[in-house]
This record gives C-alpha cells, structure tokens and sequence, in this order.
C-alpha cells in the first residue's frame, strides 16, 4: 500500500510537520505500507478558481502545480491527512487542496490525523462530511491529539517519554488506525480491480 501523508497546514511555525513525520515513523513499521510525505507548503496551490468543479469538467486544464498535487494524490492507495484545527474546522489550505482533486481518491481509503484544543475533532468532523465529495472512504478510527503538539513531539516527530508510557494515548490511537487503513486499502483496491 502505498500511503500519502499529507501534511495540512502551511503556516509559519506549525507543528503538523512533526505529526506527519510520526505518522510516516510509525508506518514503515507496518509490513505493506510504503509511506510518503506530500508537503502542501511545496506545491504552492492557488486558491482553487477552476471554471467548474472538477469532476464535471470534461475539457478540464490544470495548472503545473494542481497537476502535482493531483499526481501525488493519484500515486497513493491510500491517505492519511494530518491537520490542525483552525477556527473549529480544518485548515484553508487543506480544504483548498481538496478541492481541486476529482477522481484520484475514489474508493480509496484515508485516515484522518488531527490536532487542537479539542484534539481536531471539529477538523475530523468536517473533513467526514468533506472528504465523500470526492469519493473517498473515511476510515472509521481517526487520530485526534489533544494539547500543544509542540511539546508532545519533537521537530523530528519523537514523542515525548509521558506520552509513549500511556497504554491508550496517540500511540494506540495511530498504530489502530493505520491497521483499519491497511485494512481498508486492501479490500477496496480488491474491489477497485
């Protein structure tokens, strides 16, 4: 399975960066997942102003950087995508990046990874009802850290020593999720063929 960690946020001093490399750590423990980081800080997309949406664009002409993102996406067998909550929901830029995909993520799954005051729940919230537009499958674990990520994981994406010792913190909580995933990523590329 080839897995896109996408990193959702590309503000100055963010911290999803640090998620997104643990989420790839943890993955290439897991036999059949060959794990990959797409940085949405590196594919400077323009704020999504296609004349139509783009699953109903037959004559659709993407721009250089779109038709990155769009060959990043289309390369995975599955998706997690790591974000941050802002004002109660996900980030612009990865809502932005969103809409601008149209069939790369049908019937594939992702795994939602998610960090606020609330653990990103709102974020996972959204992105469930988001996330069918274009066709893709939400698995139903999601990973949500509650607290200041920048304390909980080093720049590297190590978590701190407290967090690694909880029996039910974000360890247990990706390790099942990624297992779903897997799982999911299996049966749908069946189905896909």
């Amino acid at each position: 399975m080839k897995l896109g960690i996408v990193i959702g946020s590309v503000r100055e001093g963010r911290v999803t960066d640090r998620l997104a490399k643990w989420v790839e750590r943890e993955a290439k423990d897991i036999k059949g997942i060959e794990p990959k980081i797409i940085d949405l800080k590196d594919i400077p997309l323009p704020l999504f102003d296609e004349a139509a949406s783009p699953q109903y664009n037959p004559n659709r002409q993407s721009k250089n950087e779109v038709k990155v993102w769009l060959d990043a996406v289309n390369g995975c067998d599955a998706l997690a995508l790591v974000t941050p909550e802002y004002n109660r929901s996900l980030s612009a830029a990865l809502k932005n990046a969103i809409d601008y995909l149209d069939y790369q993520l049908k019937r594939k799954p992702v795994l939602l990874v998610a960090h606020g005051s609330t653990g990103g729940a709102q974020a996972v919230s959204h992105l469930r009802g988001i996330l069918p537009g274009v066709l893709a499958v939400t698995v139903p674990p999601a990973v949500m850290i509650v607290g200041q990520v920048g304390s909980m994981f080093d720049a590297e994406g190590n978590m701190n020593d407290e967090l690694k010792a909880n029996p039910y913190g974000p360890q247990a909580s990706l390790t099942n999720g990624l297992s779903e995933l897997k799982w999911y990523s299996d049966i749908l590329a069946a189905g896909r063929q």
